[in-house]
């Protein structure tokens, strides 16, 4: 009997990508998408600010109005995605995401600013929701660990788009700004492109009498939300309360804010797939949320210490706090990631992401504000108060998760 051949070996570039077809097209067209963000988060406020001129309480208003809108998109588009086809409701709303973000070059009014905020503020929701029945269909029945791997190419996308975006802001002109945005609207486009190669994602056949707005219904998945969503705190931390701790509240040099921004991101780029292995159900996930509560405390504690000290020392715990919470980060993605798609039924994977996400995005509406009055405003107190939150969420995710388990899931209306 003749032996079969030897799959030959990938190198080069293709080891670092999936091996399936389908999960080639989705990686290329987040990264597509995520580098777009990239430019544009980092840009956006000082286009609106530079060059359209409103203050920045307007900006801050036209985004929260937004956020609101975005929650209930989420929810609305994930259900969208169920009944009419993943594929076609994910690239519809990346070619709605370009013309959207193109009418941001036409705004030259808090008014007109405002309308396209709350229009804008539905993409990124209803991306979320519509591709999480993608990710399922083309994970091999392993989402967690594909997520994993997506996060890593979406941080690596997101850090080449904020080096680009760097050089609009260092030029500072009009012109420069509004190649950022059109670049932007240009990402959506194109990843909506590339996700007309992806093959036709076969539907899951509806249970018998499943109707209605189950997830909302389902006090297990409505449990694993409410952790999620709390912890979830933690994105603040990096994005907003960071910076502005360091500089304002502490002698490390200003540089600091960019390397512990730096280590975060290459802790997510290098690691993330590692920390994803061995989480594949509700049991594994809870240990996981458990991790991260206890990194996020800790990783809180060393940089509420870093206020006072010289700079050197500050540096180092800055540093070292960032390398403890980052891992927190990783724990607790993986096991947001297993709650997200583990709890959720096959059929019903959009409109239950959109319900997961309604949860993380009314706590991103108010993040600010609590960082603001808690680790802004009340300095070591408030930074032991929210990691002794974090601890208390993430030690109590799992037996949360099981008690809801307990309780049985309700049947659909009939």
């Amino acid at each position: 009997m003749t032996t079969p051949a030897p799959a030959p070996a990938r190198g080069g570039l293709h080891r670092l990508l999936p091996a399936s077809s389908a999960q080639r097209i989705l990686t290329f067209a987040t990264f597509a998408n995520s580098f777009g963000g990239g430019m544009f988060t980092t840009a956006s406020a000082l286009y609106f600010t530079r060059v359209v001129g409103l203050p920045t309480g307007q900006v801050a208003i036209g985004l929260f109005g937004g956020a609101m809108t975005g929650l209930v998109a989420g929810v609305l588009i994930g259900r969208l995605a169920d009944h009419w086809g993943s594929k076609r409701v994910h690239i519809t709303v990346m070619l709605c995401g370009g013309v959207v973000i193109s009418c941001f070059t036409l705004v030259g009014s808090f008014w007109s600013f405002f309308a396209v905020s709350l229009v804008s503020g539905m993409i990124i929701p209803a991306d979320v929701a519509s591709k999480a029945p993608l990710i399922r269909g083309v994970s091999d029945g392993n989402p967690t660990v594909f997520i994993g791997y997506l996060r890593s190419v979406t941080n690596l996308a997101l850090a080449f788009g904020s080096v680009a975006a760097g050089f609009a802001i260092q030029i500072d002109s009009r012109p420069a700004y509004l190649a950022l945005v059109v670049c932007r609207a240009l990402a959506y486009v194109s990843c909506g492109l590339i996700l007309l190669r992806l093959p036709r994602i076969a539907g899951v056949a509806a249970e018998k009498g499943d109707r209605g707005w189950a997830a909302l219904r389902d006090r297990t998945y409505l449990s694993a939300t409410l952790a999620h969503a709390v912890l979830s705190l933690n994105y603040a931390v990096s994005g907003f309360l960071l910076p502005l701790w360091i500089v304002a509240h502490t002698n490390a040099p200003r540089w600091v804010v960019s390397a512990v921004l730096v280590l975060n991101m290459a802790f997510v780029v290098l690691m993330q797939v590692k920390a994803s292995r061995g989480v594949h159900d509700v049991r594994t996930a809870g240990q996981r949320m458990a991790w991260a509560g206890a990194a996020f405390a800790a990783g809180l504690t060393l940089m509420a210490l870093a206020s006072g000290p010289s700079p050197w020392v500050a540096t180092g715990l800055l540093m070292g706090g960032m390398a403890v919470f980052a891992l927190g980060e990783l724990w607790y993605a993986a096991a947001s990631t297993e709650y997200c798609f583990g709890l959720a039924p096959a059929h019903l994977q959009g409109q239950y992401a959109g319900v997961f996400g309604l949860g993380s995005g009314v706590v991103e509406a108010v993040a600010p504000a609590v960082m603001s009055m808690l680790p802004l405003g009340m300095g070591l107190p408030g930074w032991l108060l929210l990691g002794a939150l974090l601890l208390s969420v993430g030690l109590g995710s799992r037996p949360l998760v099981s008690w809801a388990a307990r309780t049985g899931r309700p049947a659909p209306a009939g």
